[in-house]
């Protein structure tokens, strides 16, 4: 028997398998954002213009997203991070149903994001609009398609045109309402009569600015010429509402964390002419167009500050310093951005915080009265819109902040006034 043949070498493709196990992997591909575009299928992802980068001026960006036919759009926020106003009237994200004239879902700005939205078809349009001053990343949101039955226990909203009739938050009154759920209820009424709506009872996540759960209440159902009546959180019902002509807009709002009870709501139509006795308290709210511009008298005032620190700090609503980061002219207004370093009294001024930096919005009436320049500290005091926009008149105390000003602010902090 001849001897055994000796064992054969390793295949030779063993040392080219080795050799590409060894190469580093391919980076991985990041995707290039464009500004809009159409997208289509059973899920994707869209971004702003740029995205990671900042996102630029003075645009506006359109996104068509469809899925197969029968199933509805979910769209996630990945992440968010645009100019920051409690209205969201200069840099922003808006939401429809459909993609052409569709009911808007949602508006959005600053860096909290919303909980999955949802269409009621299979077709969505998402459109990012920017100003002259931008600051911030952008987004990058995910779509997916879902079947109506799955998400089924989260329908809601709709358009309502009988004279009266009532409407909930999803799982009312059994259980709290899901996370992540965005409802729009549009309200019409004829051309000659009035909405008035109330709320029954109302529990919605506590936030003192309302920014993770809230309910909105606009005047008009076209989101380009509705103005926002208020937005509303915790477990106070609003007080009763009146429209001041034939439409009514509520948007709720869940996001992906804390829940409640939920709202139900009541509304009725009215004739137009009522007797002024009868007209219930709209609401709190001042809508985001009702900043009258400045008299031309108020202004031309001579801008000269009187008083000391402590001489105006109680008829102050507000007591803040902070420094300029934005400073736009609007209207003959000075639109500000203030970034705080310290709050003396607060009132409702609407303080945004992002991390561990905090801002706030302020007006001065007359841009020029009182003077204050971007990048420069000042101590600020004024009045409030209603919606938590800080306001300063010529006769408002402001003048730049100095260290040593801080002992006598911190005693007037605990000055009951």
């Amino acid at each position: 028997m001849p001897p055994a043949a000796p064992r054969p070498p390793l295949p030779l493709l063993l040392p080219l398998l080795l050799l590409a196990a060894a190469r580093p992997a391919a980076p991985p591909h990041r995707p290039t954002f464009t500004c809009g575009g159409v997208v289509s299928g059973e899920s994707g992802f869209i971004g702003s213009e740029g995205f990671p980068g900042v996102y630029p001026p003075n645009s506006k960006c359109t996104w068509k997203i469809t899925v197969p036919e029968g199933k509805v759009v979910v769209l996630s926020f990945r992440y968010l991070d645009l100019e920051s106003d409690n209205l969201c009237r200069y840099d922003f994200v808006d939401i429809y149903n459909g993609h052409a004239n569709g009911q808007r879902i949602g508006r959005f700005c600053g860096t909290v994001k919303p909980g999955a939205l949802v269409s009621n078809s299979n077709k969505m349009l998402v459109q990012m609009t920017s100003d002259a001053n931008t600051a911030g990343s952008g987004f990058i949101a995910k779509f997916s398609a879902a079947e109506p039955h799955e998400r089924g226990d989260q329908y809601c909203g709709g358009r309502l045109e009988k004279p009266s009739g009532s409407f909930q938050t999803p799982n009312w009154p059994e259980r709290d309402y899901p996370a992540g759920v965005t409802c729009s209820w549009h309200i019409v009424a004829p051309k000659n009569q009035l909405i008035e709506l109330k709320f029954e009872k109302f529990d919605v996540e506590r936030d003192n600015y309302c920014r993770y759960d809230y309910v909105a209440v606009f005047n008009g159902g076209e989101i380009d010429d509705a103005k926002r009546i208020g937005k509303y959180c915790g477990d106070s019902p609003p007080a009763p509402i009146l429209s001041e002509r034939n439409e009514l807009l509520i948007q709720f709002l869940s996001d992906l964390s804390l829940t409640a009870d939920g709202f139900i709501a009541h509304y009725k139509f009215r004739p137009k002419k009522l007797p002024t006795t009868t007209v219930p308290p709209t609401t709190t709210t001042v809508p985001a167009t009702s900043i009258a511009k400045p008299t031309v008298a108020l202004c031309q005032q001579k801008c000269k500050r009187s008083g000391t620190l402590e001489s105006n700090y109680c008829s102050s609503n507000f007591v803040i310093t902070g420094t300029v980061i934005t400073a736009i002219t609007r209207a003959g207004s000075l639109h500000a951005t203030i970034s705080i370093i310290n709050v003396y009294k607060e009132g409702n001024l609407a303080i945004q915080q992002a991390g561990k930096s905090m801002s706030a919005k302020i007006i001065v009436v007359c841009k020029q009265c009182p003077p204050i320049r971007r990048g420069l500290n000042y101590i600020i005091m004024g009045q409030e819109e209603e919606d938590g926009r800080g306001k300063v008149f010529p006769n408002n105390f402001v003048t730049s902040f100095k260290t040593k000003n801080s002992k006598i602010l911190n005693a007037l902090k605990n000055k009951t006034c």
